[in-house]
């Protein structure tokens, strides 16, 4: 074995980086692409705001000429700033089975932290929590939803021979769709909406629906303030991901609640699974990758849950139910047999023991690890 590692450094290099994973899963049934032109995006200054705010390298592994490997390390120092502590991310990390290749990447990664003057290292995570984090560690025989992740089974074991400790692990749900709500549930939307004046607004269109996108985030970074991993996003980053995101929504799927104020109090997006179309289109929007797009959102049978946030001031209000009752409607109406949540954090016990109420599995779990200097 001759490995070396290089540092992404010309177009070329970024191509590799953002192809390995293609061909580490080449033939996968589980595994579900990124589009390549948007993970190239986020990995260039000049098209991803992150790097106003964060520190990032990346490197690919070979072995004899061929990619084994890659890894990419960030600083976010907002998110240090928040926590006061000095870490380094590991990010978007895939390898061959191979421990020596595994070692080299995180061995890179560490290397480069400590000359940025940072006192250890957590990960996988991304440049915000809308970005890649975590890894697989349970749950590899299921397809993930677009915004989940998918590793091979010998992942941990690497990590942990690393010297690398859990640090937060995040689970996820599959949720059988109800085909009619009970008229219990229907009564306590009505109760909620007359108590407290609130009012759900439904989209027809992408164009209503923009015209929502920054009241969304705006309570995204409100309400997800103090969670693990989150740095609140600026008018640019938010941007970023409106355009990134927004465009592939079926509005009907998304439900916003205001108060009497006309304030944004919660929200829910979902949206019609695109896992399979997104394997189909294997990385790419043109020739047919949109038209399998296309369909996917028409005709599901399964929704992906997104995200979902209640102002702090707004919880253990009903508002949660009001929100999950409005999307339930358009899920009947569509035909979704199961709903796919995205993780949330295990610490998370109110979220997660709403979710137990429902006809389940919790089949996914993904794990964020640390390893101090």
């Amino acid at each position: 074995m001759s490995l070396v590692i290089k540092p992404c450094s010309d177009p070329a290099d970024f191509k590799a980086f953002v192809q390995f994973p293609f061909n580490l899963y080449k033939g996968n049934k589980f595994w579900v692409p990124p589009m390549k032109n948007d993970e190239l995006n986020a990995l260039q200054p000049a098209t991803n705001p992150a790097f106003k705010h964060c520190d990032a390298q990346f490197w690919i592994a070979l072995d004899n000429g061929k990619i084994v490997g890659r890894v990419g390390a960030i600083i976010n120092k907002p998110y240090n700033e928040k926590t006061g502590e000095q870490l380094c991310r590991v990010s978007r990390i895939e390898f061959v089975d191979d421990k020596k290749v595994s070692a080299l990447l995180l061995e890179t990664v560490e290397k480069w932290a400590k000359e940025k003057g940072m006192k250890g290292v957590n990960g996988p995570l991304g440049f915000t929590n809308l970005d890649h984090q975590a890894i697989l560690i349970e749950g590899f025989d299921h397809l993930p939803s677009i915004a989940s992740e998918y590793h091979l089974p010998y992942y941990k074991s690497h990590f942990e021979a690393a010297g690398y400790d859990k640090e937060m692990d995040w689970v996820e749900f599959r949720l059988k769709q109800e085909k009619q709500l009970p008229e219990k549930a229907l009564k306590l939307n009505d109760m909620i909406k007359n108590r407290y004046g609130l009012k759900v607004i439904h989209f027809n269109n992408r164009e209503e629906l923009k015209a929502y996108a920054q009241k969304i985030f705006e309570l995204l970074n409100i309400a997800f303030g103090d969670l693990f991993g989150f740095v609140q996003m600026d008018q640019e980053l938010s941007d970023f991901y409106i355009k990134k995101y927004f465009q592939i929504l079926n509005p009907q799927f998304v439900k916003v609640v205001e108060d009497k104020e006309n304030n944004v109090v919660g929200f829910i997006i979902s949206l019609p699974s695109l896992s399979e179309a997104m394997q189909k289109a294997n990385g790419k929007l043109f020739p047919l990758g949109w038209w399998y797009i296309t369909q996917a959102l028409k005709k599901p049978k399964v929704a992906d849950l997104l995200l979902t946030a209640i102002h702090p001031s707004w919880q253990s209000q009903g508002v949660s139910a009001l929100l999950i009752t409005e999307l339930s409607k358009v899920l009947m109406a569509h035909g979704v047999d199961y709903v796919e949540t995205t993780g949330m954090l295990e610490t998370n016990e109110k979220a997660i023991n709403n979710w137990k109420t429902y006809d389940h599995i919790q089949h996914k779990r993904k794990r964020c690890f640390r390893k101090m200097f």
